[in-house]
């Protein structure tokens, strides 16, 4: 008999939790550079080109840079989420919407920057709130699955940005196609081709933390998401926390949809989410819901994109980042239940 068991633990040690997210990342890119290996290349170089190209110049660092910044918006929009045991599978839906209704003040009211960027802000934040309330209220008054209803938004979102970039908001000078006239405000520049976009997420990122650290709201957020059980039976109101943490969660989306668009592509067009909301739902459960966790896991997945985009070249197709990003995830999924396992001696009398 074995002098030693496993041991299943309630909770599991932060340290090792931590562990195990390292470990995941280190294993999926392990397991990536195998198969390019068994392919003919060589993983060694390749990643030494990915370095040089994103660190080694501002030309990479920028780029790095505007694909960090959706990424915080979409990963904070789910993680918030999370808090409370909602799973926002939908900010790429929100995301759009708040494209869509910046783009709208930006195009059809007259106006100086300095009025229209806070409006543009408002209405981003607004369309991806209402682009969530349909399944915020269906989960909260009818227990309906927010994972269903949320997806299938994304869907409707991306249909209507297609119209209306392709008909009504179409560029009348022809300059483009398939997208709106060139937005006459912009999100002012902070380095390069960065944009204000990147340092407005991660202060709202600290803001987040320290709401769901150190405010009663926060508390009562963490505890219905845990335990929603013992949080009505301690009479704190779960279903309007529910509601407001849904509501919060599509607006962060929304905000960085209105970042995207007026800080990055300048117009209105299909598919500018470019799957940021799908990613987001990758940064949040590696950042286990962290919202300074999301920062850290935000910037990781950047530098996954942009050295597939740089490898692009090399043979390897955007298939192969998604293959790397679900490989991070499918070992996360592995070390969270690892984690919270230890192994103890068996007692004499037991075994």
């Amino acid at each position: 008999m074995s002098p030693f068991r496993l041991q299943r633990l309630t909770t599991p040690s932060p340290t090792v939790s931590f562990a195990a997210r390292i470990a995941s990342v280190v294993l999926a890119l392990l397991t990536a550079a195998l198969g390019i290996a068994l392919a003919g290349m060589d993983p060694l170089a390749l990643g030494a080109k990915v370095i040089r190209s994103t660190f080694g110049s501002s030309f990479g660092l920028e780029d790095l840079c505007l694909l960090f910044s959706p990424l915080i918006y979409c990963g904070l929009a789910v993680a918030v989420g999370l808090r409370i045991g909602v799973w926002n599978i939908g900010a790429e839906g929100q995301f759009n919407l708040g494209a869509f209704a910046a783009s709208g003040v930006a195009l059809f009211i007259p106006g100086p920057p300095t009025l229209l960027l806070p409006l543009m802000a408002l209405a981003g934040m607004a369309g991806g709130a209402l682009w969530i309330l349909i399944p915020t209220l269906a989960r909260a008054y009818a227990d309906v699955s927010e994972l269903i209803t949320t997806l299938l938004m994304n869907f409707v979102a991306l249909l209507l940005l297609y119209y209306v970039a392709t008909g009504p908001w179409l560029d009348p000078s022809g300059m483009a196609l398939a997208t709106t006239a060139r937005l006459p405000v912009a999100v002012p520049e902070l380095w390069g081709i960065v944009h204000w976009g990147l340092p407005v997420g991660i202060l709202l990122a600290l803001a987040l933390a320290g709401a769901f650290a150190f405010s009663r709201c926060g508390y009562e957020v963490r505890i219905g998401g845990s335990n929603p059980g013992a949080a009505r039976y301690a009479g704190m109101p779960v279903r309007r926390h529910l509601i407001t943490v849904m509501l919060l969660s599509g607006a962060l989306a929304g905000l960085g949809g209105m970042m995207e668009v007026a800080g990055t592509v300048h117009r209105l067009q299909g598919g500018i989410s470019n799957n940021f909301g799908y990613l987001g739902i990758m940064v949040a459960v590696l950042a286990r819901a962290a919202p300074l966790g999301v920062v850290a896991t935000a910037l990781l997945m950047a530098v996954i994109l942009n050295g597939g985009i740089i490898l692009q070249p090399q043979g390897l197709t955007t298939h192969t980042v998604l293959a790397v990003t679900g490989l991070i995830l499918f070992y996360a999924a592995i070390g969270d239940e690892a984690a919270r396992y230890r192994l103890v001696r068996s007692s004499a009398k037991g075994e």
